[in-house]
Parts: C-alpha cells; sequence; structure tokens
C-alpha cells in the first residue's frame, strides 16, 4: 500500500471517530425523545409507532396531527362509552378509554380505545400505570398503527385480536369508520364481520347498533 492511499485510510478512519458536536448532540436527543413519543404499541420489546410518524420526524405534520381522531372516530368511541356506561351495572363494571395500554408484559403492551373490566379483576391495580389483566370486553375502533412493519394491515388486526384473546379477554370488537363493518372475535369460535346495521352483542341486556349510534342527533 503506497504511503498516499494509508494516508487516506487513516484520515478516513479518524473522521469516523470524530466526537459529536453539541448540536449534534442535541439534534439527536431531540429526535430521540420525539420517537419515543410517537411510539403507539410495544410488541415483544418492538415499537409500532403511530401511523405517519415518518411525517413527523421530517417536520411535515405535527405530532398532535398523526395522534387526532376523526370526528367519526371521536363520537363512535364517545357514544360507545356513554351507551355502556348507561346500561351496565357500574358495581360491577368499570368502563375505561382513552386507549387504555393493556401490558402483557415487560415491553409488551397495546392499546384499547374502549375496554369493560369486572370490577374484581383491577383490585390491587396500580392505577397510575397500564393494566395488567386483561380487559373482559375489548373494542376498537379502526387503529392509528403504522402498519409497514406488517405484511399486510390483516396481520396487525389478526395478532392484536389473538393476543388480547389470549391473554384472557372474552370477546375483542373491531368497528371499521371505512368500510362501516364490524368484526367479532371470541375464543373457540369463528370470528364474525358484519354490517353496521346489524346488531352487535356486546354483554347479555347490552348490545348496540353502530349505524344507530354514529348518527347525528337532532
Amino acid at each position: 500500500m503506497s504511503e498516499q492511499n494509508h494516508s487516506m485510510m487513516e484520515a478516513t478512519n479518524n473522521s469516523k471517530r470524530l466526537p459529536l458536536t453539541a448540536e449534534q448532540k442535541q439534534r439527536r436527543a431531540e429526535r430521540a425523545r420525539l420517537l419515543k413519543s410517537l411510539v403507539y404499541e410495544m410488541w415483544d420489546g418492538k415499537p409500532v409507532y403511530y401511523a405517519g410518524y415518518e411525517d413527523v420526524l421530517n417536520g411535515i405534520k405535527t405530532v398532535e396531527q398523526v395522534m387526532s381522531s376523526s370526528i367519526l372516530q371521536s363520537r363512535l368511541v364517545v357514544r360507545i362509552s356513554a351507551y355502556l356506561l348507561s346500561v351496565l351495572n357500574l358495581d360491577v363494571y368499570d368502563v375505561l378509554g382513552n386507549e387504555l395500554g393493556i401490558q402483557f408484559d415487560k415491553g409488551d403492551w397495546r392499546a384499547c380505545d374502549v375496554a369493560i373490566f369486572e370490577l374484581t379483576t383491577l383490585e390491587g391495580q396500580d392505577e397510575t400505570k397500564y393494566a395488567w389483566v386483561p380487559p373482559k370486553i375489548a373494542i376498537e375502533v379502526d387503529t392509528k398503527a403504522d402498519m409497514s412493519q406488517f405484511d399486510s394491515d390483516f396481520e396487525y388486526y389478526e395478532r392484536k385480536t389473538t393476543k388480547l384473546l389470549q391473554f384472557g379477554t372474552e370477546k375483542v370488537i373491531w368497528l371499521f369508520t371505512k368500510s362501516r363493518k364490524v368484526w367479532i372475535a371470541e375464543p373457540n369460535k369463528d370470528w364474525i364481520i358484519r354490517d353496521w346495521s346489524q346488531v352487535v352483542d356486546v354483554l347479555p341486556g347490552c348490545q348496540f347498533v353502530p349505524e344507530e349510534l354514529v348518527k347525528k342527533k337532532k
């Protein structure tokens, strides 16, 4: 190797080892904090980010834009919650929402739009943390998850549903606002898909029709 080539290689290696400037360190730390704030769920220690998170990192969208719900999504979640609170025995059940975290294990949790728990299962829970017990019923309206690490959208929905059922959830109900379909999954039963115009059974004596719920009140 010529002396000139050796000097060039040495200079290249030295440049790779140059310490980061204070400005570079600050930018890297800010990006890491921003990326952490964009985690929607954790799957076995791997983050699933909010859909559109890359636009936030590139300065195209704000964090609030990718985390926010549409009017229809919001109306559906609010009215389902209000209905459940009006018909369920609140001495027996609790209705939680706001993308409640369901913790399966350390570094493994999912977000839930509406969750019905039996009060007895929540006894002893640290209410400042995610739920470490399964909801009796989980109700999901679409998802805010980035799907890029999954083979298909279906894989995401199927794996999340299966995980909840294996954890002990008795029924998972998905409501899709674009197709206006309902997907209902229970353990050891065929999963079924229905139109919004059909009745969705939640618990005995507790049922709703999505199409009726989302109608604008005059």
